[in-house]
C-alpha cells in the first residue's frame, strides 16, 4: 500500500513538473524572456510546488489561503518585501496561464495585493566622478586603450554592461556613431555614441585589437581579452571595480553603476524622459522615472548644502 501511495506521489510530482516546463516553453515563446528570467520563474514554482506536496496538494489545488500563507511561509524565512513581490509576480503568470487552458475555475492570486516596496534609488557618480574613472586606464597598452572604450561606450549610451560585452562589430556604425542594441525580450534599439566614445572606439579598433588578436583565431565580440576570447560581464565587472579603486571612488559600485550616471546626468541637464527611456530600453516609463528622483535627490543635496538656509 506505501509503495502504490509513493508512486501515485511520484507521478503527480511529475506532472507538476511538465506543467512548470510547459508554462515556461510558453512564455520564452510568447515574450522572448531571457533565460535569468526563465530560471526565476522555475525556482518559484518549484518552491511553492514542495511547499505544497507537504500539505498533499497540487499547484492546480492549491487556493487563495493556501498562496497567501505559501508568501507569509516566505516572509518567516527572511524574504523581503522586494523577493516576495517577485515571487508573487511568478505566481500570477503562472495561474493566469492555468486559466487560459481551462484547468481552473478561478485565478487564487487574483485578491492578493503585493507587498509595498521602499523605493530604492541606484547608486550612481557625480560627473567629476565619473570623469576619474573614465581617466584610470593606461592608455599606452592595449588592454588600457580597451578598457577605456568599454568605459566610454558605456557612459554614452547606458548600456548594460551584458549589452556592451556581447556587441558584435558589425553593430556599430562608425560612419554614423550609432551602436543597434538587442536588449531583453529580443528588442531591438538604436543609440548614438557621442564623439568622445567614436574616438576611443576607434583608437581601440586601429590600435588594441588587432593586437590583442594576433595569432589567436577570430572573434566576433568587439570587446576581448588578452587570450582573444570574447570579453564577459564578470571579467568587466573586475575591470570597474579596479579602476573604481585607482580612482580613488570609495562608493559602493555595481555593473549597472555608470548606466545610472547616464541616465542621472542626462535628466540633469534637462533631457526628456521619454527620450531617456528609449536610449535605456525600457519598455515601462515608469521603470525610469526612478531616475528623476536619483536627479531630484542630487538636487536637494546640492541645496543643502550651497544655501545659506539649506
Amino acid at each position: 500500500m506505501d509503495a502504490a501511495l509513493t508512486d501515485v506521489s511520484g507521478k503527480a510530482q511529475c506532472q507538476q513538473q511538465t506543467r512548470i516546463d510547459q508554462f515556461l516553453d510558453n512564455i520564452w515563446a510568447e515574450r522572448g524572456v531571457s533565460r535569468n528570467t526563465l530560471d526565476a520563474y522555475e525556482r518559484d514554482l518549484r518552491s511553492l510546488c514542495a511547499w505544497l506536496n507537504e500539505r498533499e496538494k497540487t499547484l492546480e489545488q492549491a487556493q487563495h489561503e493556501d498562496l497567501l500563507e505559501f508568501l507569509s511561509f516566505k516572509v518567516g524565512k527572511g524574504s523581503k518585501a522586494s523577493s516576495n513581490a517577485r515571487l508573487l509576480s511568478s505566481l500570477r503568470r503562472f495561474y493566469r496561464y492555468l486559466l487560459r487552458l481551462n484547468l481552473l475555475d478561478s485565478d487564487p492570486t487574483a485578491l492578493i495585493e503585493s507587498p509595498r516596496q521602499g523605493r530604492v534609488l541606484p547608486g550612481t557618480l557625480t560627473e567629476i566622478e565619473v570623469e576619474r574613472l573614465l581617466r584610470a586606464p593606461d592608455t599606452t597598452h592595449p588592454l588600457g586603450i580597451r578598457d577605456r572604450a568599454m568605459l566610454e561606450l558605456l557612459y554614452a549610451t547606458g548600456l548594460r554592461v551584458s549589452e556592451l560585452v556581447m556587441i558584435r562589430q558589425d553593430e556599430i556604425s562608425l560612419e554614423q556613431g550609432i551602436v543597434r542594441i538587442m536588449g531583453k525580450g529580443r528588442k531591438e534599439r538604436l543609440v548614438p555614441m557621442g564623439e568622445e566614445a567614436l574616438h576611443w572606439l576607434v583608437q581601440y579598433l586601429r590600435e588594441a585589437r588587432e593586437e590583442l588578436m594576433q595569432g589567436k583565431g577570430y572573434c566576433e565580440q568587439m570587446f576581448i581579452t588578452s587570450r582573444g576570447a570574447g570579453m564577459t560581464r564578470q571579467a568587466f565587472w573586475y575591470v570597474i571595480k579596479r579602476y573604481a579603486a585607482s580612482a580613488n571612488i570609495h562608493k559602493e559600485i555595481s555593473p549597472h553603476t555608470l548606466r545610472h550616471a547616464f541616465a542621472t546626468h542626462l535628466l540633469n541637464h534637462g533631457a526628456n524622459l521619454r527620450v531617456v527611456q528609449l536610449l535605456l530600453g525600457h519598455s515601462d516609463l515608469s521603470t525610469t522615472q526612478i531616475y528623476t528622483h536619483v536627479a531630484q535627490s542630487r538636487l536637494q543635496e546640492l541645496h543643502r548644502k550651497h544655501h545659506p538656509r539649506g
